[in-house]
């Protein structure tokens, strides 16, 4: 008896033996594609790590997969979110109609998500809040390296621009 064997090919590295080396090795990947939504991190980020821990102790009921941003073949499953996208806030996509979220909104979408997340995520509907949360989340980003995220994002504190004024160094 034969068994067909598939390969796939990624970013010319043999996706069936080889892990691209850009993956942080204790970068978590959770869940399967097909779960109802999809949260992506930069997987070099302790920050954004630490979240996706707690993203997956909060996720009891299965609903989230969640991979990093250096994971394999992402640019081909979500062609329409840019690259830079990924550095610069986590990213939430809908399976059923790709519906995507960043920032702030992929916060308010998690919260909507996930178990009791409805008791917190009221708040948004306040006026204003959404907008001064949005502000805070880009704060947070651009400072994530003097928080505790680590040696990669001081690489990347000035290359990250969400076009709502001047950059500060």
């Amino acid at each position: 008896m034969t068994v067909p064997v598939v390969r796939f090919t990624v970013r010319g590295e043999d996706a069936t033996f080889n892990e691209p080396p850009d993956v942080p090795p204790d970068a978590l990947t959770v869940g399967h594609p097909g779960r109802p939504y999809t949260v992506v991190y930069d997987g070099h980020c302790n920050v954004c790590k630490k979240f996706v821990a707690a993203l997956i102790r909060w996720d009891r009921e299965h609903q989230l997969e969640i991979l990093p941003s250096q994971a394999p073949g992402l640019k081909a499953r979500f062609p329409w979110i840019p690259e830079r996208a990924y550095l610069e806030s986590i990213q939430v996509i809908r399976f059923s109609d790709g519906k995507t979220w960043q920032g702030a909104a992929a916060m308010e979408e998690l919260l909507d998500v996930l178990p009791k997340g409805k008791l917190i995520s009221w708040i948004f509907s306040i006026p204003f809040v959404r907008p001064a949360a949005e502000r805070l989340y880009r704060w947070f980003a651009r400072n994530r390296y003097h928080l505790g995220c680590g040696e990669h994002c001081q690489l990347h504190a000035l290359d990250v621009d969400f076009g709502d004024g001047p950059r500060r160094p």
